[in-house]
């Protein structure tokens, strides 16, 4: 691949709700992107910008300055804050602003601020957020000492759970579109957790490795149920997909063995590597990177969750110092996977439309 050797140019990465289109941030201004295409859909070059955030395929964009911007054109709406603005998230319904120490839910339409949530100190603005209006909730860190999770339910209002799902604290967090599965990593980042939202329970431990490393990103696939796969990013530079349905079928077969019932799934799920499927130095070591599963494709074989389904996922991975990548990962029903680069371009360097 190109050489991703040079220091990080881009302030912010961000993919709208359905993975259909990106943004990204840099010097004197931001871009966004058709994901599908490549091609480049809007610039604006009005200085910094450390987050821009936007709402599917529309106009609306939650753009937050780095203090350096000019004048040029006006908000519909503007927002001010005592401290730094550390994240935004949004849907149709609701916007999300994550501080140091606060959470604001904001009426998106009217912009009236519905909740404030107090949360422990958040210096990082992690934070994940589910769109789908039926199951739309928010996840915030709970503890800095430990890996747990405040799961917030944003359209009623009120808290959902608290989710234990580390020792150390937490380093990645994200939410499935659906709203029904959280993934989260540590700081450690040797294993990657499943819950289901709904019962605040453990679904699957998956061992990204056995050293420590930086977990940059998670993302899951789209799904109206159980989604067929995870990925993750991280400082050494693999890109790491894990396979849900066949952690569902293996668990099937498993309990009905004498060693699965002796052995409690967080154990021989994050032992078991049959389910990872990984691609080494896709991005240089140390850069930051953020991948999405953007669409999958069931090839052949049941759908039922209990069988495992040939499939063929699209992965597009941008990196902080100005690549887009897109994969095709081809795993068949004998779990036998391969991945295949079919672009790359320098974001940076387009400055008309592709």
């Amino acid at each position: 691949m190109a050489n991703q050797s040079s220091p990080s140019p881009i302030y912010c990465v961000s993919f709208n709700q359905d993975n259909s289109g990106f943004a990204i941030s840099w010097k004197n201004s931001f871009k966004i992107f058709d994901s599908t295409t490549g091609r480049l859909c809007y610039e604006r070059a009005a200085g910094a910008f450390v987050i821009v955030e936007m709402l599917y395929s529309s106009d609306l964009l939650a753009i937050v300055g780095a203090g350096e911007q000019t004048t040029t054109g006006s908000p519909l709406r503007e927002l001010n804050f005592l401290t730094s603005i550390l994240a935004v998230r949004m849907n149709k319904k609701r916007l999300v602003v994550v501080l140091l120490e606060k959470t604001f839910v904001y009426d998106l339409n009217t912009l009236v601020m519905l909740d404030t949530i107090d949360t422990v100190p958040n210096p990082k603005g992690l934070c994940a957020f589910s769109p789908c209006l039926e199951a739309c909730y928010l996840a915030v860190p709970a503890s800095v000492t430990k890996g747990s999770v405040l799961v917030y339910n944003v359209m009623d209002l009120q808290s959902h759970s608290e989710i234990d799902a580390h020792r150390s604290p937490l380093a990645a967090i994200a939410l499935s579109s659906n709203g029904m599965y959280i993934a989260t990593a540590s700081e450690q980042g040797t294993l990657i957790r499943v819950h289901l939202v709904s019962e605040a329970t453990k679904s699957f431990s998956f061992r990204r490795g056995t050293y420590p490393s930086t977990i940059y990103s998670l993302s899951f696939g789209p799904s109206t149920e159980l989604p067929d796969i995870l990925v993750a990013t991280s400082s050494s530079g693999s890109i790491h997909a894990f396979s849900l349905r066949l952690a569902i079928n293996q668990r099937s077969k498993r309990s009905t063995s004498f060693l699965g019932s002796v052995l409690p799934d967080s154990v021989s799920d994050a032992l078991d590597p049959a389910h990872h499927h990984v691609l080494h130095n896709a991005v240089s070591s140390g850069i930051r990177s953020y991948a999405v599963v953007r669409k999958i494709d069931k090839l052949e074989g049941s759908s039922s969750p209990s069988q495992f389904t040939s499939l063929r996922a699209t992965v597009s991975v941008i990196t902080y110092n100005g690549y887009f990548q897109e994969y095709t990962l081809s795993i068949n029903n004998k779990n036998e996977s391969s991945w295949t680069l079919e672009r790359e371009f320098n974001l940076l360097s387009i400055t008309t439309t592709r």
